[in-house]
């Protein structure tokens, strides 16, 4: 089999203090030896492979692998060089539809468009849930001002409006009146956004794997500390994982009533559901994708399962095995985001380890590093730790703890 991997990751493996992407082992999870493995890379993903060069079939590197023409360029020559490819392989979230139109654009083998629109656009997704019968917000595309003002004068404000195929939470609005939400609407791609009825609740996430009938093999549900949302405008984000009980039961059923629904198969996933105070459960999004910040190197720590490992065997051809779920653990992490005013020089960042027994791996920057705008929740931040603790309750206060008592200064650069 002709495999071809883009990569926009780094590794940090010689680093010892960052763990990003240390999960992402492609030279470990497919055979280079029984495949012919090429890669396309950006500068940032050429220092993720990390592939004996002598096992690599060849290697392009390009600006951007998010750049449908340059990408689409690059696998033209890899083809050339090596031969057909066999498995075009994307698992950032940001280039799984851009790999999609690739593979259609060269009839090459793997889910199309069409197939990664369930978990990629926001407005399809729910479409297939709600005919299904799953509770999902009130929601509408967003075809005209005039349209988008009329939605939400029916479901009433606040509402929210998004990308309908963004991540991250970036380009996500909550907005609280009319005369707001006109603005936005005149600010944006319309093409691009949906917009959505305000759901109040507290929202969980549910991390696991789709196997090749539907079936969800492996899944772990955590409940948010804070929201996406609010960490775009500064606020710290973390979860706790879920240990036994009648939520949990009810959880995991709905996510599997929404993966069936959605047909994914072969595929990790990342959900993410309200629990309203009125115990509904709603669903929020789906990622066709390993979940992002700290939650694979929380669950391959519990539960010894590492998302991406299953994920790449599974698209190499194996049949990777989920070793079955041993104990209750729980467990959680926090990330404290950059200050707003970037650039910035560190002043201070205090570990708490002395304090937080609970803690596990902290993520600090140093004193005189300079940080820059842009990253997502993997980027190198104010503070990222994760905690490990058989009492979610426990790992909770230590959450709170540490976002009450962290000691963090920056100066302007």
């Amino acid at each position: 089999m002709h495999i071809v991997i883009v990569n926009r990751w780094p590794r940090f493996d010689e680093d010892d203090v960052r763990w990003d992407n240390e999960l992402t082992r492609y030279e470990e999870f497919i055979d280079h030896e029984a495949h012919r493995v090429s890669y396309i890379v950006d500068a940032l993903g050429a220092e993720g492979v990390l592939a004996d060069p002598a096992k690599i079939a060849h290697l392009v590197r390009i600006d951007d692998v998010n750049d449908v023409d340059a990408l689409r360029a690059a696998v033209v020559e890899v083809s050339e060089k090596v031969g057909p490819v066999d498995q075009l392989i994307a698992l950032s979230e940001f280039t799984l539809e851009i790999a999609a139109r690739v593979r259609e654009d060269l009839a090459l083998p793997g889910p199309d468009t069409a197939e990664v629109a369930v978990y990629r656009d926001k407005v399809r997704m729910k479409e297939i849930l709600a005919a299904a019968g799953v509770r999902v917000p009130r929601f509408a595309a967003c075809t005209d001002i005039e349209d988008g003002l009329a939605f939400a004068r029916s479901t009433g404000f606040p509402v929210i409006l998004k990308p309908v195929d963004g991540a991250a939470s970036i380009g996500v609005h909550r907005v609280d009146d009319e005369a707001a939400l006109a603005g936005l609407l005149a600010s944006v791609d319309l093409a691009r956004y949906e917009i959505e009825e305000f759901v109040t609740g507290a929202i969980h996430h549910v991390d696991g794997f789709a196997g090749a009938g539907c079936e969800v093999g492996f899944q772990v549900a955590s409940r948010y500390v804070n929201d996406c949302l609010s960490f775009g405008s500064g606020e710290p984000l973390g979860s706790v994982v879920l240990q036994q009980s009648a939520l949990r039961d009810r959880v995991e059923e709905f996510t599997r009533e929404c993966v069936r629904a959605l047909g994914m198969s072969g595929t990790p996933f990342h959900l993410e559901i309200f629990v309203t105070p009125g115990d509904e459960l709603v669903f929020l999004e789906i990622g066709g994708r390993v979940g992002g910040s700290e939650v694979p190197h929380l669950l391959n720590k519990l539960f010894g399962v590492n998302l991406f490992e299953v994920w790449l065997r599974s698209l190499s051809g194996e049949q990777p095995v989920i070793p079955p779920r041993t104990g209750d653990p729980s467990g959680g992490w926090l990330v404290v985001p950059k200050p707003a005013d970037l650039p910035a020089v560190v002043r201070k960042a205090t570990s708490v380890r002395d304090r937080v027994p609970a803690v596990w791996r902290e993520l600090l920057p140093s004193v005189g590093q300079v940080l820059e705008p842009g990253g997502a929740y993997d980027a190198l931040h104010a503070g990222r730790f994760i905690l490990l603790h058989d009492d979610p309750d426990q790992v909770e206060a230590d959450i709170h703890h540490i976002i009450k008592t962290f000691e963090f200064e920056v100066t302007s650069q």
